[in-house]
């Protein structure tokens, strides 16, 4: 008998390819997505599959289904996309993960819970470590988000010591690939989208910050562990590799044989200066790490990017 999967966000970024990998195994899915930054898109291509279900709804909201595993992913990720309805977001990691951990101890399912490297804030350890208890502005544009996930951590372990819920934790560090929203405001589709159209390159700040770029199928990898293993959590998942802006800009206009300018603005309110994660425990725990380069990953992104944006101009 297969496992049955419920997959939270399953038609977002990340969690459509993460249903596309539990297909190819013969795994049930349920996906369940309010489509506030999920495409149908993403899925349609699943539909009519015997072991596809798409449910539309907001877990804001109980709901009752079995299930054998949870995969919780729902909540909007991009600071475009999360400060929109910062009080939404902020009930999306709360309630909404609270609804999943009460559904998985009626159930006695095993849930993984999709936090993000934004829970260090802006580090003042680097590379950050999962000991590292981070440096968040708890009342910032950003904290509805980065709070919001840090309480969504604390009732995962509550759940576990109190009820003894089987969950899993790993902290999502920038991730990319196809799917991405063309307008999620996120560095690496801000870049492709600019290149493409010819306009500047927007850069924040001096460009001198730095981040780590995960590709999409690392990442979902290292989540399949996670959940397949017997460790908790936390662990980071992503790439240690670090650019500063600066050289994904220049990166991305060589890709694109491009001669577009670069565009200076002012860095927004409580913008890390440097993310970079140590997948120390990743590696030790999980045997997981990344094997995408940048440069590699980066060749399916833009050729999505591509054909998305000459799909709008033959609309």
């Amino acid at each position: 008998m297969s496992i049955k999967n419920l997959v939270t966000g399953g038609a977002g970024f990340v969690g459509s390819h993460l249903i596309d990998k539990l297909i190819e195994k013969e795994e049930e899915v349920i996906c369940i997505d309010n489509f506030f930054t999920g495409r149908k898109s993403n899925i349609h291509h699943l539909i009519g599959n015997p072991k596809f279900e798409l449910i539309r709804h907001d877990i804001t909201e109980p709901i009752r289904l079995e299930t054998d595993r949870i995969w919780h992913l729902a909540c909007p990720a991009s600071p475009a996309h999360y400060q929109l309805n910062p009080i939404t977001t902020a009930k999306t990691s709360f309630i909404g993960t609270q609804n999943m951990l009460g559904l998985a101890k009626r159930t006695n399912s095993r849930i993984l819970l999709a936090s993000t490297s934004e829970i260090y804030g802006n580090p003042l350890i680097h590379p950050q470590p999962e000991t590292y208890f981070g440096n968040v502005n708890n009342i910032g544009i950003r904290s509805c988000y980065d709070e919001g996930k840090r309480i969504a951590e604390t009732l995962c372990f509550d759940y576990y010591r109190v009820h003894k819920v089987d969950i899993r934790i790993i902290r999502i560090f920038n991730t990319y690939g196809p799917r991405m929203q063309i307008n999620d405001g996120r560095v690496i589709s801000n870049f492709i989208v600019q290149a493409l159209k010819n306009r500047p390159l927007t850069v924040y700040g001096d460009g001198s910050q730095t981040r780590s770029f995960c590709f999409v199928s690392d990442l979902v990898d290292g989540m399949m562990r996670c959940m397949n293993s017997d460790e908790i959590g936390p662990i980071n998942i992503g790439n240690p590799n670090e650019f500063t802006i600066l050289e994904l800009a220049e990166l991305i206009k060589r890709k694109l044989n491009n001669k577009v300018n670069i565009s200076f603005k002012d860095l927004p309110q409580d913008d890390p200066m440097q993310r970079k994660p140590s997948i120390d425990l990743a590696y030790s725990k999980l045997k997981w790490k990344p094997n995408i380069s940048l440069e590699k990953g980066l060749i399916p992104t833009i050729d999505y990017f591509r054909n998305l944006i000459k799909e709008e101009k033959e609309k």
